[in-house]
Formats: C-alpha cells, structure tokens, sequence
C-alpha cells in the first residue's frame, strides 16, 4: 500500500508533496508569500502587525553582511535559513517546542531543507559558517523580542537565554512611510523578500542550476524505479542506481542511424582504469522512457553515440 501524501496548495496552482518535495515543485513567488504570511512571535507585536519570516530573514542577511563580505551563495543561504517554514503551511514553532514535535517533524524538516538546498545550489554550512549564522539568527531574536513585542531584557535572557543585547539601530533600513523595527505588511514583506532573491540568484548561473536539479530529479526517479525490479532482474546488473550524481552515471543514447534514442542510467558493463564505464563495448541502460517501471536495455557502443548527461 502506497504511503498517503501530503499535499501543500500554492498560490502558483501548483501542489508541494511534503513527503516527497521535489525542488521544481514551487515557485519563487509561492515561497516569498508563503514566508510573508508565517509569522514570529506567536503573530504578537506591539505594533498593528505582526512580524513576518520574511523580514526576519532580510534582517539575518543584513547582520551578517555587516560583518563581511559574502559570496552570492552564502548569502543565498542566510536568506533562505527559514526557508521551510514557508513552504510548510505557515509553521513556525518557538525554539522551546521544537524537541517536542518528534522526529515526524524533524524528518518532514530536512526533506524541505534539502529540496531548498538543491533548487537554489546552497552550500554546506561550515562550522564556522554556521557559527556565525546562529548568532545572527539569535541577535534578531532579540531585536525582535525588545523592539517588536516588547519584552524587557531581562526576559530575552531568562525566557530565550539569549544574552546578546538588543541593538539600538534597525538593520535593515525601513521602507518609505515605515518606522525602525516596524513590522511589514504582507505584500510589502513578499515584494521585498522577493526582490533580494532575485538580485542574488542573477549573480550566478540559475540556468546550470536548474539544469543539475533536473537531473537529481531524474536520477532520484530512476533509483526508485530500479528498487522496485524483481530481484531476478537486477541481480545481474553490477551497479545499483543510487540516485547520487557522483556515483550514477545518466546517459543518452542514440543508434548511428538516429532510428532509435533512450535515456537512463547505466547499470553494468565494462569500466576503465579510472572507473568510468567503457562505451567501445556492450553496456546496459536502465530507462523509463517507455514504462514507468522501467526496462533494462543492452547497447552496443560500437554501433551508437552516447552522451553523458
């Protein structure tokens, strides 16, 4: 029995599979309104509005770029930081009720996480990195807390053991009609958060980016499709589909005479001394391209071209 899915609606009309997330499933505009409505604190401020995730996001970004120069990238990946919480229906537990949701959560988490990772080419956080992050994630908290909801100082310390001192300035410098700390009105948080999103994602190549996801995606698909073979079939075959870009090798395939053409990932045949399969001879392809549950097929390179994705 196939395991139930769990659907999140988008505004785009799309449906994000939170079991399953594939990095293609939203767009960026979906993210930045599903960001601009999840809010902090509880939705409580002391102003007429609450605090959004995405203007807390902005508010990490500009922390840190205060403290150095950083890469396109990395500063991507601050952005981005808490980007789960949009694309998970608006969920934004406090730090103290996160242990207590399960691993349930935590797995259901790390699944968003890595689709955002792989549609956006984040890096790996370092622990340095990291390190740096965690206090400037921690020295919002507490702006937030002294300057948006009000909490006294000794509060932030003894509630949200945060001992960083709240700053006197706001990071990020108010829009037009706005005062410092006040919070954004949903549309002008998801302008905003959008807008810093695609200035960062035009200063490296999206095209090779989106390009490399198509092709986790389809080596994902295949990996799982192989799995599901009788085991009298893939006994024979000396590699297993993991999935993985650095250990599968995606190709296409195409007669001399161009009468036929298929594309999957190579399963057995001969390799060179450097460990890459040897397309002179016969090799086996195991595609999708006819069936969902997929066949094996055997080529022969002396008599096609074949082309490493």
């Amino acid at each position: 029995m196939r395991p139930q899915r769990a659907w999140m609606l988008l505004k785009s009309g799309g449906r994000l599979d939170l079991l399953d997330p594939k990095p293609d499933a939203w767009t960026d505009e979906d993210l930045a309104i599903g960001l601009s409505r999840t809010y902090r604190w509880g939705g409580y401020s002391a102003w007429d509005l609450p605090l959004s995730v995405a203007q807390h996001s902005l508010a990490v970004l500009a922390l840190r770029e205060r403290e150095g120069k950083l890469t396109p990238r990395e500063s991507l990946r601050e952005l981005l930081h808490d980007a789960t919480e949009g694309l998970a229906g608006g969920i934004d537990p406090i730090l103290p009720l996160k242990p207590h949701l399960g691993e349930g959560f935590a797995r259901l988490d790390r699944r968003l996480q890595g689709a955002v990772d792989r549609r956006y080419g984040l890096p790996p956080w370092t622990d340095e990195s990291y390190a740096l992050h965690k206090r400037a994630d921690r020295q919002a908290a507490a702006n937030e807390a002294y300057h948006v909801v009000g909490w006294s100082r000794g509060d932030i310390r003894s509630s949200l053991q945060i001992t960083l001192d709240p700053l006197d300035h706001d990071p990020l410098a108010p829009p037009a009609g706005m005062r410092p700390w006040e919070p954004w009105p949903p549309n002008l948080a998801k302008s905003l958060f959008l807008e810093r999103l695609g200035e960062l994602g035009d200063a490296f190549d999206v095209t090779e980016t989106l390009a490399e996801i198509a092709i986790d995606h389809t080596l994902a698909q295949l990996a799982e499709a192989f799995s599901q073979l009788p085991e009298a079939t893939r006994r024979p075959c000396r590699h297993i589909p993991s999935g993985e870009r650095d250990l599968d090798t995606l190709v296409r395939v195409e007669a001399d005479d161009g009468s036929q053409c298929v594309e999957g990932v190579v399963v057995d045949g001969e390799r060179d001394e450097s460990g890459a399969f040897y397309f002179d001879d016969h090799f086996v392809v195991f595609s999708t391209d006819d069936t969902e549950r997929g066949e094996l097929i055997r080529c022969n390179g002396a008599n096609c071209h074949v082309e490493i994705l």
